[in-house]
Protein backbone atom coordinates (compact mmCIF):
# COMPACT_ATOMS: atom_id res chain seq x y z
CA UNK A 1 0.00 0.00 0.00
CA UNK A 2 1.13 3.33 -1.34
CA UNK A 3 1.88 6.01 1.22
CA UNK A 4 -0.91 8.46 1.54
CA UNK A 5 -0.76 11.79 0.10
CA UNK A 6 -2.89 14.03 2.28
CA UNK A 7 -1.19 16.92 4.28
CA UNK A 8 0.24 16.98 7.52
CA UNK A 9 -1.35 18.34 10.36
CA UNK A 10 -0.76 22.04 10.31
CA UNK A 11 0.39 21.96 6.75
CA UNK A 12 -0.76 24.28 4.49
CA UNK A 13 -0.97 23.61 0.14
CA UNK A 14 -1.47 27.12 -0.60
CA UNK A 15 -3.23 27.88 -3.83
CA UNK A 16 -1.41 31.09 -5.24
CA UNK A 17 -4.45 33.52 -4.04
CA UNK A 18 -4.97 33.81 -0.41
CA UNK A 19 -4.81 37.69 -0.05
CA UNK A 20 -0.85 37.16 2.15
CA UNK A 21 0.43 35.00 -0.76
CA UNK A 22 3.66 36.42 -1.80
CA UNK A 23 3.42 39.08 -4.83
CA UNK A 24 6.45 36.83 -6.84
CA UNK A 25 4.31 33.66 -6.14
CA UNK A 26 3.88 33.26 -10.00
CA UNK A 27 4.11 35.53 -12.88
CA UNK A 28 0.44 35.35 -13.20
CA UNK A 29 -0.21 36.73 -9.47
CA UNK A 30 2.06 39.74 -10.30
CA UNK A 31 0.29 40.33 -13.57
CA UNK A 32 -2.75 40.09 -11.57
CA UNK A 33 -1.67 42.35 -8.47
CA UNK A 34 0.38 44.81 -10.98
CA UNK A 35 -2.98 45.07 -12.97
CA UNK A 36 -4.76 45.43 -9.19
CA UNK A 37 -2.66 48.72 -8.18
CA UNK A 38 -2.54 50.36 -11.23
CA UNK A 39 -6.55 51.99 -11.33
CA UNK A 40 -5.83 52.92 -7.32
CA UNK A 41 -2.90 54.92 -8.31
CA UNK A 42 -4.53 56.43 -11.51
CA UNK A 43 -7.54 57.33 -9.80
CA UNK A 44 -5.30 59.06 -6.40
CA UNK A 45 -3.48 61.22 -8.85
CA UNK A 46 -6.81 62.39 -10.23
CA UNK A 47 -8.20 62.80 -7.35
CA UNK A 48 -10.86 60.06 -8.47
CA UNK A 49 -12.99 57.24 -6.48
CA UNK A 50 -10.72 53.86 -6.37
CA UNK A 51 -11.58 50.92 -4.16
CA UNK A 52 -9.49 47.64 -3.27
CA UNK A 53 -10.73 44.47 -1.47
CA UNK A 54 -9.38 41.04 -1.35
CA UNK A 55 -11.41 39.98 -4.36
CA UNK A 56 -11.51 43.23 -6.29
CA UNK A 57 -10.11 46.26 -7.24
CA UNK A 58 -11.57 49.17 -9.90
CA UNK A 59 -11.19 52.84 -10.48
CA UNK A 60 -14.05 55.34 -11.23
CA UNK A 61 -11.80 57.15 -13.35
CA UNK A 62 -14.19 59.25 -16.11
CA UNK A 63 -17.84 60.23 -16.81
CA UNK A 64 -17.91 58.55 -20.51
CA UNK A 65 -15.85 56.21 -22.53
CA UNK A 66 -16.44 52.56 -22.34
CA UNK A 67 -12.83 51.68 -21.16
CA UNK A 68 -11.80 54.69 -19.13
CA UNK A 69 -12.96 52.71 -15.85
CA UNK A 70 -10.58 49.54 -15.00
CA UNK A 71 -11.96 46.81 -12.82
CA UNK A 72 -9.84 43.65 -12.13
CA UNK A 73 -10.56 40.71 -10.43
CA UNK A 74 -7.88 39.41 -7.53
CA UNK A 75 -9.24 36.05 -6.43
CA UNK A 76 -11.18 33.38 -8.24
CA UNK A 77 -14.69 34.23 -7.73
CA UNK A 78 -17.35 31.51 -7.40
CA UNK A 79 -20.72 31.60 -9.06
CA UNK A 80 -22.69 31.85 -6.19
CA UNK A 81 -20.91 35.35 -5.29
CA UNK A 82 -21.27 36.89 -8.75
CA UNK A 83 -24.36 39.19 -8.06
CA UNK A 84 -22.57 40.34 -4.81
CA UNK A 85 -19.62 41.05 -6.91
CA UNK A 86 -21.06 43.31 -9.30
CA UNK A 87 -22.86 44.32 -6.58
CA UNK A 88 -19.92 46.02 -4.77
CA UNK A 89 -18.67 47.34 -8.79
CA UNK A 90 -21.78 49.19 -8.88
CA UNK A 91 -21.42 51.38 -5.32
CA UNK A 92 -18.19 52.48 -7.03
CA UNK A 93 -18.99 53.21 -10.83
CA UNK A 94 -22.46 54.53 -11.32
CA UNK A 95 -24.92 53.31 -13.62
CA UNK A 96 -24.24 55.89 -15.50
CA UNK A 97 -20.74 55.20 -16.45
CA UNK A 98 -19.40 52.26 -17.98
CA UNK A 99 -16.62 49.79 -17.15
CA UNK A 100 -14.69 47.71 -18.02
CA UNK A 101 -13.77 44.38 -16.28
CA UNK A 102 -10.56 41.73 -16.67
CA UNK A 103 -11.00 38.58 -14.96
CA UNK A 104 -7.81 36.75 -14.90
CA UNK A 105 -9.66 33.47 -14.85
CA UNK A 106 -12.68 31.84 -17.36
CA UNK A 107 -15.25 32.06 -14.07
CA UNK A 108 -18.23 33.17 -13.15
CA UNK A 109 -20.62 34.05 -16.19
CA UNK A 110 -21.84 37.61 -15.77
CA UNK A 111 -24.06 37.91 -18.39
CA UNK A 112 -26.48 37.36 -16.16
CA UNK A 113 -25.54 40.81 -14.05
CA UNK A 114 -25.87 42.72 -17.14
CA UNK A 115 -22.36 42.81 -18.06
CA UNK A 116 -21.20 41.86 -21.38
CA UNK A 117 -18.45 39.82 -23.00
CA UNK A 118 -15.64 41.16 -24.87
CA UNK A 119 -13.63 38.55 -25.47
CA UNK A 120 -10.76 36.62 -24.13
CA UNK A 121 -7.59 38.60 -24.27
CA UNK A 122 -4.16 37.01 -23.85
CA UNK A 123 -2.08 37.98 -20.52
CA UNK A 124 1.73 38.35 -22.61
CA UNK A 125 5.26 38.66 -20.39
CA UNK A 126 8.19 39.64 -21.32
CA UNK A 127 11.51 38.28 -19.00
CA UNK A 128 13.62 40.77 -17.79
CA UNK A 129 16.37 41.50 -20.51
CA UNK A 130 17.55 44.78 -22.60
CA UNK A 131 16.43 45.67 -25.70
CA UNK A 132 17.79 43.51 -28.31
CA UNK A 133 20.36 46.41 -30.58
CA UNK A 134 18.65 48.58 -33.14
CA UNK A 135 17.66 51.77 -33.00
CA UNK A 136 14.03 53.57 -33.43
CA UNK A 137 12.98 53.23 -37.52
CA UNK A 138 13.74 56.13 -39.01
CA UNK A 139 11.56 59.28 -38.52
CA UNK A 140 10.46 57.58 -35.35
CA UNK A 141 11.15 60.08 -32.43
CA UNK A 142 9.69 58.99 -28.74
CA UNK A 143 9.72 61.61 -25.80
CA UNK A 144 8.22 60.91 -22.50
CA UNK A 145 5.24 63.46 -21.61
CA UNK A 146 6.16 65.65 -18.96
CA UNK A 147 4.22 68.71 -19.35
CA UNK A 148 -0.25 69.14 -19.68
CA UNK A 149 -0.14 70.20 -23.12
CA UNK A 150 2.01 67.09 -24.39
CA UNK A 151 -0.18 64.76 -22.07
CA UNK A 152 -3.33 66.28 -24.00
CA UNK A 153 -1.83 65.40 -27.39
CA UNK A 154 -0.76 62.12 -25.85
CA UNK A 155 -4.25 61.62 -24.54
CA UNK A 156 -5.58 62.63 -28.20
CA UNK A 157 -3.81 59.91 -29.75
CA UNK A 158 -4.88 57.48 -27.34
CA UNK A 159 -8.46 58.19 -28.00
CA UNK A 160 -8.51 57.45 -31.67
CA UNK A 161 -5.55 54.87 -31.97
CA UNK A 162 -6.82 52.96 -29.16
CA UNK A 163 -9.72 53.47 -29.95
CA UNK A 164 -11.76 54.85 -26.62
CA UNK A 165 -15.20 54.57 -28.12
CA UNK A 166 -17.31 57.75 -26.68
CA UNK A 167 -14.14 59.05 -24.90
CA UNK A 168 -14.34 63.13 -24.35
CA UNK A 169 -10.80 64.55 -23.97
CA UNK A 170 -9.86 65.49 -20.69
CA UNK A 171 -11.19 62.58 -19.45
CA UNK A 172 -8.45 59.53 -19.04
CA UNK A 173 -4.82 60.96 -19.73
CA UNK A 174 -5.47 64.62 -17.09
CA UNK A 175 -2.58 66.47 -15.65
CA UNK A 176 -2.74 64.80 -12.37
CA UNK A 177 -1.32 61.67 -13.91
CA UNK A 178 2.04 64.00 -14.04
CA UNK A 179 2.33 63.44 -10.48
CA UNK A 180 1.57 59.74 -9.78
CA UNK A 181 3.43 56.79 -10.47
CA UNK A 182 2.26 56.14 -14.23
CA UNK A 183 4.64 57.14 -16.53
CA UNK A 184 3.62 57.95 -20.40
CA UNK A 185 5.69 58.25 -23.90
CA UNK A 186 4.44 60.00 -26.94
CA UNK A 187 5.86 58.59 -30.61
CA UNK A 188 6.03 60.77 -33.62
CA UNK A 189 6.58 59.80 -36.96
CA UNK A 190 8.41 62.48 -39.23
CA UNK A 191 7.87 65.04 -36.29
CA UNK A 192 3.81 64.19 -36.36
CA UNK A 193 1.93 62.67 -32.91
CA UNK A 194 1.68 59.03 -34.00
CA UNK A 195 1.45 56.60 -30.75
CA UNK A 196 1.57 56.78 -27.32
CA UNK A 197 1.72 53.87 -24.34
CA UNK A 198 2.11 53.92 -20.66
CA UNK A 199 3.72 51.82 -18.00
CA UNK A 200 3.00 51.34 -14.20
CA UNK A 201 5.67 49.64 -11.57
CA UNK A 202 3.58 46.81 -8.69
CA UNK A 203 4.11 43.84 -7.20
CA UNK A 204 8.00 43.62 -8.97
CA UNK A 205 6.59 44.17 -12.13
CA UNK A 206 5.67 46.59 -15.16
CA UNK A 207 2.43 46.84 -16.30
CA UNK A 208 1.97 48.23 -19.94
CA UNK A 209 -0.88 50.01 -20.64
CA UNK A 210 -2.59 52.23 -23.25
CA UNK A 211 -0.76 51.10 -25.98
CA UNK A 212 -1.81 52.87 -29.47
CA UNK A 213 -1.30 54.02 -32.62
CA UNK A 214 -3.02 55.95 -34.84
CA UNK A 215 -4.28 54.08 -38.03
CA UNK A 216 -2.09 56.75 -40.48
CA UNK A 217 1.08 55.78 -38.73
CA UNK A 218 0.44 52.14 -38.60
CA UNK A 219 3.53 49.89 -40.28
CA UNK A 220 5.78 52.37 -39.51
CA UNK A 221 7.54 51.09 -36.04
CA UNK A 222 6.15 53.91 -33.91
CA UNK A 223 3.71 51.53 -31.72
CA UNK A 224 6.75 49.22 -30.94
CA UNK A 225 9.09 52.44 -30.01
CA UNK A 226 6.72 53.63 -27.22
CA UNK A 227 6.65 50.04 -25.99
CA UNK A 228 9.99 49.44 -25.84
CA UNK A 229 9.84 52.95 -23.38
CA UNK A 230 7.45 51.74 -21.39
CA UNK A 231 8.40 47.95 -21.24
CA UNK A 232 12.30 48.66 -20.29
CA UNK A 233 11.47 51.27 -17.41
CA UNK A 234 13.06 48.55 -15.04
CA UNK A 235 15.00 46.15 -17.38
CA UNK A 236 15.50 44.00 -14.72
CA UNK A 237 11.70 43.24 -14.13
CA UNK A 238 9.33 41.40 -15.96
CA UNK A 239 6.88 43.15 -18.04
CA UNK A 240 3.35 42.97 -18.41
CA UNK A 241 0.42 43.40 -20.64
CA UNK A 242 -3.08 42.17 -22.16
CA UNK A 243 -3.38 42.56 -25.80
CA UNK A 244 -5.64 42.30 -28.75
CA UNK A 245 -5.19 39.48 -30.94
CA UNK A 246 -3.89 42.05 -33.33
CA UNK A 247 -1.64 43.76 -31.34
CA UNK A 248 -0.20 40.17 -30.58
CA UNK A 249 2.29 39.93 -33.48
CA UNK A 250 4.20 42.90 -32.28
CA UNK A 251 4.74 42.24 -28.47
CA UNK A 252 5.68 38.63 -29.70
CA UNK A 253 8.34 40.06 -31.75
CA UNK A 254 9.37 42.18 -28.89
CA UNK A 255 9.96 38.98 -26.69
CA UNK A 256 6.44 38.69 -25.08
CA UNK A 257 5.40 35.65 -24.46
CA UNK A 258 1.36 34.52 -24.27
CA UNK A 259 0.70 33.09 -21.00
CA UNK A 260 -2.86 32.08 -20.86
CA UNK A 261 -6.16 34.17 -22.25
CA UNK A 262 -7.96 36.00 -19.32
CA UNK A 263 -11.70 37.52 -19.86
CA UNK A 264 -12.89 40.82 -20.73
CA UNK A 265 -16.29 42.01 -20.02
CA UNK A 266 -18.08 45.42 -20.16
CA UNK A 267 -21.01 47.12 -18.15
CA UNK A 268 -22.51 49.89 -20.23
CA UNK A 269 -23.56 52.92 -19.61
CA UNK A 270 -27.23 52.93 -18.67
CA UNK A 271 -29.41 55.01 -20.55
CA UNK A 272 -30.86 58.48 -19.99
Amino acid sequence: MTDSIVPDDGEQLTNGWEVDAPPDDTLKRRAVLAQASWPVAVAAALGRPARRTDRWSGAWIGDTGELTNPVILTQPVRESDAASLVAEVADLIPATSAYFLLNPWLAPDLAPYGLALLGHPPLMVRLPGPRPLGADPQGVEVVEVNDPDTLAVAEEVLIVGYPMPGCLPDSVLRPGLLSGSTRVWLGYVDGEPAAVAAAHRAAGATLVEYVATLPVARGRGAGAAVTWAATLVDPQSPAVLVASDDGRPTYERMGYLAMERWTAWLRPAARA
